[in-house]
């Protein structure tokens, strides 16, 4: 059985990310496993102080473990109060990973079990202080699964309508038919976004790529809630703040690959435009890889 993976520093934020991902898995049947990274210490090239940093190391390993523990009764204790006992209940694993949370995640995740890791993100700015901080930035770029970020304001209430950012890249088709398997569980709307930032000087060639896209979507998506928007003559990322506060969608999705827009504001071409005191209710950020086992279900 698939599962979801949840990094966890034990903040509010984390916590609000592991609450919303069992309510994911109880919708997927997926379990959920609660996970936190342990930094190796390095050790002091003098002997009289290399056993310090070991003895620190392993009480430290051992409080993770416990608290790990705490956290996986807590969500088990929530669902059980919350959830009819005829239904779904995803189990609650933990481990605890030594390295980076990069690291972590990559090696957890290499043995396919793992459909979808969901990460919290907190603080001021929503998305755009996650696209400005190194270590997140980081996670994205280190990942194989698909990656949900969770605002922390942000609480479970359904899927409704989910909202893909393309550039009209033909191996976005490949995301969109990922993206319905996980839609027909929820029975949501996939709304297919193309954002551009002024009218191309060929506009009848623009407007063949938006055709070609959206047939190819036709003829290969087997899903019937699927549906196109075009912004137009606005900048990338006023275009998703729009999208956010106008759209009335629960979930963004893009994917993270060179030279597509998520690349750009990564690269700082749009991270200023992006309104940094922002915050986006409702709006979560899915990364797809592209890969051929990628698979939400």
């Amino acid at each position: 059985m698939k599962k979801i993976l949840v990094p966890t520093d034990f903040s509010t934020s984390a916590k609000n990310a592991a609450n919303y991902a069992m309510h994911l898995g109880k919708q997927m049947k997926a379990n959920v496993k609660l996970c936190n990274a342990v930094m190796v210490p390095l050790d002091v090239p003098l002997a009289a102080y290399v056993a310090a940093p070991i003895v620190s190391f392993e009480t430290l390993e051992h409080e993770v473990e416990q608290e790990l523990k705490r956290w996986a009764a807590r969500l088990k204790e929530k669902d059980a109060l919350e959830t009819d006992p005829d239904t779904f209940h995803p189990l609650v694993e933990h481990i605890v990973g030594l390295g980076s949370v990069p690291d972590v995640i990559t090696n957890i995740v290499a043995n396919r079990e793992v459909s979808l890791t969901v990460m919290g993100m907190s603080g001021s700015g929503g998305l755009s202080k996650f696209l400005l901080g190194s270590s997140s930035r980081a996670m994205v770029e280190a990942t194989e699964t698909p990656l949900l970020l969770v605002p922390d304001k942000c609480r479970f209430i359904g899927l409704h309508k989910i909202a893909f950012a393309t550039d009209l890249s033909k191996t976005d088709i490949a995301v969109v038919h990922t993206l319905t398997g996980f839609a027909r569980v929820f029975n949501t709307e996939i709304l297919i976004v193309h954002i551009s930032e002024k009218a191309p000087d060929n506009e009848y060639n623009n407007q063949h790529k938006i055709d070609a896209f959206l047939n190819e979507v036709t003829n290969k998506v087997n899903y019937h809630k699927v549906y196109y928007q075009h912004v137009m003559d606005t900048a990338v990322g006023d275009g998703l703040d729009w999208l956010a506060e106008y759209g009335q969608i629960q979930m963004l999705v893009m994917v993270h690959r060179k030279h597509n827009v998520l690349h750009q504001l990564f690269k700082g071409s749009y991270t200023q435009k992006l309104k940094k005191e922002s915050t986006f209710p409702c709006w979560y950020f899915l990364r797809i890889a592209e890969t051929d086992h990628c698979s939400l279900m």
